[in-house]
């Protein structure tokens, strides 16, 4: 049996994308088709390489040759990815901002943000990450990273460019990285306005697929400065299960929602959603309540990105400056990692409903 390049694109015709409703060869993410006698093979081009529904696929496609073509086939599938944007984010080279947020303090929103980089990061994305907790950065803890500095540039018309740290294969910059970390600085809406702007525009942050930034708790002039300055593509909003965090999470939500900002939801987070013993590791208990998270979610339309466990290894790894995320075979690490590609799947489907409408 002869096959052709024109049978292998109607076989894929028939294997549709789970999150964006189209078949592979509709949506162009079929590519690079080669055929020598009953072998096949072709490149899938997903649209991020976080995709939390990549083997799937790619079985879909396998199955797809074998049954509407031959049996005999010998398939060889190249899963690959080019990470979609929706606009010009105002960051020269980067394709997608993501807000982390939180409604109240200590919730755990920095631990997230850390991890969701790294877990993106992992999954072979170019990612970078800004500290933009301008009164409390933790990032130079959580990377061990307390005494760096950033070398900074002249470049023509003498604007100076800032050389953003990179660590665990991520770029970082913090506010941290450029003051005393023994001293307090009180800042003042204008100059955290100028401070914030300046993590964004003055560094040479290449080429990025992601753009990570931890947020403030609460609702306040960084928020507005970063979501009205630049067009960020999605804000994943950390809670706990308790009522009062669930309440100011709602608050962040609304806020995000505002006509003023508009900033789509790419879901919620659950942060400390359960204790499991190390000695009892299929056990789980629920003590600060079960499911706020999730409930909050449906309620108001929101995906649900998981629960991360409460679990002591996770705040001792972030102290230590090695985040969990680094150990690939924790439950822990796997929790984070499982919630990084939910992100990077809203932030795919986000991108596609934008590109559908232009």
């Amino acid at each position: 049996m002869i096959i052709t390049k024109e049978q292998v694109l109607q076989a894929l015709g028939n294997v549709e994308e789970p999150d964006l409703k189209k078949d592979l060869v509709t949506l162009n993410m079929i590519q690079d088709i080669h055929i020598e006698g009953n072998r096949v093979s072709f490149s899938v081009i997903l649209t991020t390489p976080a995709c939390p529904l990549k083997a799937m696929i790619e079985n879909a496609c396998r199955n797809a040759i074998l049954h509407f073509i031959s049996k005999e086939a010998e398939v060889s599938i190249n899963m690959t990815s080019r990470v979609t944007t929706q606009k010009n984010t105002g960051v020269p080279g980067v394709k997608n901002i993501i807000a982390v947020a939180s409604g109240k303090g200590g919730v755990g929103k920095s631990t997230v943000a850390v991890n969701l980089a790294l877990g993106l990061a992992k999954a072979g994305s170019k990612v970078g990450l800004i500290d933009a907790d301008i009164y409390g950065p933790s990032i130079p803890i959580m990377f061990g990273l307390e005494n760096a500095r950033p070398r900074a540039s002249q470049v023509e018309g003498g604007k100076t460019r800032i050389e953003p740290i990179e660590k665990y294969g991520i770029k970082l910059l913090s506010i941290g990285f450029f003051t005393d970390p023994n001293q307090p600085v009180p800042w003042r809406g204008p100059m955290v306005s100028t401070a914030v702007k300046q993590l964004f525009n003055d560094a040479d942050w290449g080429e990025l697929d992601y753009l990570v930034v931890d947020l403030p708790p609460g609702t306040g002039d960084i928020h507005i400065t970063i979501t009205q300055t630049f067009p960020v593509t999605g804000a994943v909003i950390v809670t706990t299960p308790q009522n009062v965090a669930l309440a100011d999470a709602k608050k962040g939500i609304g806020m995000f929602m505002m006509d003023a900002i508009n900033v789509p939801i790419l879901g919620i987070v659950e942060n400390m959603s359960y204790f499991t013993p190390a000695e009892l590791p299929e056990n789980k208990y629920y003590i600060f309540g079960q499911g706020g998270g999730e409930k909050l979610a449906n309620m108001l339309d929101v995906p649900f990105l998981g629960e991360i466990p409460l679990v002591k290894s996770i705040s001792d790894s972030g102290d230590a400056g090695t985040p969990i995320v680094l150990d690939e075979y924790s439950v822990q690490s796997k929790a984070f990692i499982d919630m990084a590609k939910r992100v990077a799947q809203q932030i795919s489907i986000s991108n596609a409903k934008v590109l559908d409408t232009v």
